[in-house]
């Protein structure tokens, strides 16, 4: 996923090699998600809602499982633990590798289950760990993306490897061996129709909040090495201008195909790409980026600005993998391209942060800085069109290096956020308003339930906002009063920093974001 922390951005060739380099606060118990103690800085206008996102990379057992053939047991206690520390910190979506190598983490009738699950291809795990995933997210109010890797079959090159009856073994005309690795062929359409029909049964059945791509389409150019898609450009390649807009032409189909697929199938699901963090320099084109780094349009075959000026993302989550200054790709420079790119287009812009280079060996100066990561944020915070970041990847988010993640969070995410509201769903009906009562004898906490009477609409969690006085009819939900992210299922809130004589509104949140209006105000003691 992550580009590889000794590869320069305008040099892509290690890139498809780093994964196998690539080498604890709890929630509470009433599964509240509360605002942390006000640090170094206070959080920008709007983060209401804001995108918290965490990647769970599965390949190569990068985070989870953390290794091949562990217990289902310790699999799920496992899991549990990296939702839990998630939420602690304020994340509110993972982003969950579950077809890493034209695998699945789930009983797929179409594809083996996968070798990063049970150590070998094809073995059964005897229990169905997506099912539990996206359960155990929900529970706890986080947003569940399922993340597929669409064309990557194998990271080695050979068909025989496979189990006998993999697709890729039965259909070779549909692969290519390329740079120590297996593909399916982009330029393939029947390898492309198998592809998006192996993803969508995931889709299909179960409760998924959003379907995701990573960076991975046609590979990053290996040294010496030709794509070897002559048979493919023979067959499907008439009438276009040169192999390299066909070959884009072939990822735009899979791009545009699989958004309406899953819209067809999941209406309220979110659908998005997190490419390479450069579209085309501008001495390339007038309209790319002031870079010198490589480029996904041309390297990668993937027109990433095209897809979020035609609609076909409901958000683009580029890796802007680089630091502030860096010569040849700015980070500072990029975020307010991609800014410009995304405003008044309806796709959410997300930012893709390399965690795993803060206090990493070998990286440049300011990763050795603490605050590198929090400077993102805080550039991020003077850009309206950035509504969120995700943080790659999970098990570097957790060694918190320099303290950086630590500085990040204390800095930035000091209040709970909702996740942002897709434009496609804004006008959607929203949950019935809540109920805010009184503990019962003998307990302690706020009651918080959903509202009743005909056309009730369940929520997924409440959002609990804290006043100094009686905010009256009409309370202002703010990012400064948000105090508390309960999940639906808790249904109680006791403050954790036990004030007194406060004044409490709640909200019921359904998945997508979309709020009720606030319940009456409630003091918690008199």
């Amino acid at each position: 996923m992550a580009p590889s922390p000794q590869r320069s951005p305008n040099h892509a060739l290690s890139r498809r090699q780093l994964m196998a380099a690539i080498g604890a606060a709890t929630a509470a118990a009433t599964g509240v998600l509360a605002a942390a103690s006000p640090a170094h800085a206070t959080p920008p206008a709007g983060a209401q809602h804001q995108l918290r996102g965490l990647w769970i990379a599965s390949v190569v057992n990068i985070d989870w499982p953390g290794a091949p053939g562990l217990s289902p047991e310790r699999l799920r206690a496992d899991f549990i633990s990296q939702l839990d520390r998630a939420r602690t910190l304020g994340v509110n979506a993972v982003f969950v590798q579950i077809r890493p190598t034209a695998d699945a983490f789930w009983p797929s009738p179409l594809e083996p289950w996968s070798q990063w699950l049970t150590g070998t291809q094809g073995q059964d795990p005897g229990w169905d760990p997506l099912e539990f995933m996206v359960r155990a997210a929900h529970e706890r109010a986080l947003a569940f993306h399922a993340w597929f890797n669409p064309y990557r079959v194998s990271m080695q090159p050979d068909p025989t490897r496979l189990v006998p009856d993999h697709p890729a073994r039965l259909h070779p005309e549909w692969t290519v061996s390329y740079g120590g690795k297996l593909y399916y062929n982009p330029g393939v359409p029947q390898a492309r129709e198998f592809c998006q029909r192996a993803m969508m049964d995931a889709v299909h059945r179960y409760d998924i909040d959003g379907v995701h791509f990573d960076d991975y389409f046609y590979p990053y150019p290996v040294a010496g090495q030709d794509f070897p898609d002559d048979a493919a450009f023979t067959a499907h390649g008439t009438g276009f201008p040169d192999r390299a807009a066909w070959r884009r032409h072939n990822v735009d189909l899979m791009v545009r195909e699989m958004r309406d697929l899953v819209r067809a199938a999941r209406p309220e699901a979110a659908f998005g790409i997190s490419p390479f963090g450069v579209w085309r320099n501008d001495t390339s084109d007038p309209a790319g980026s002031a870079t010198t780094a490589f480029q996904s349009y041309d390297g990668l075959h993937a027109d990433t600005r095209s897809w979020v000026h035609n609609g076909w993302l409901d958000y683009i989550a580029p890796q802007l993998y680089w630091n502030i200054g860096l010569a040849v790709a700015d980070y500072g420079r990029l975020a307010p391209w991609w800014a410009a790119q995304t405003t008044g287009t309806g796709t959410q812009l997300w930012i893709g942060q390399s965690v795993y280079k803060a206090g990493a060996t070998g990286q440049p100066a300011p990763w050795q800085d603490p605050a590198e990561l929090s400077r993102h944020l805080t550039l991020n915070s003077t850009l309206d069109a950035i509504s969120g970041d995700i943080l790659f990847s999970a098990k570097d988010v957790w060694a918190d290096r320099l303290g950086s993640v630590t500085r990040m969070a204390a800095d930035h995410w000091q209040r709970p956020a909702l996740v942002p509201v897709l434009p496609r769903l804004a006008s959607g009906a929203a949950p019935t308003r809540p109920l805010v009562l009184p503990p019962r004898h003998g307990e302690s906490g706020l009651r918080l339930t959903a509202g009743h009477g005909p056309g009730t609409r369940r929520p997924f969690q409440f959002a609990v906002y804290r006043y100094d006085r009686n905010p009256g009819p009409r309370p202002p939900l703010s990012a400064e009063h948000l105090t508390a992210l309960v999940p639906a299922s808790a249904g109680r809130f006791q403050d954790p920093a036990g004030t007194r004589s406060a004044w409490y509104v709640a909200t019921a949140v359904d998945r997508v974001g979309r709020e009720s209006r606030p319940s009456a105000a409630m003091r918690l003691s008199r």
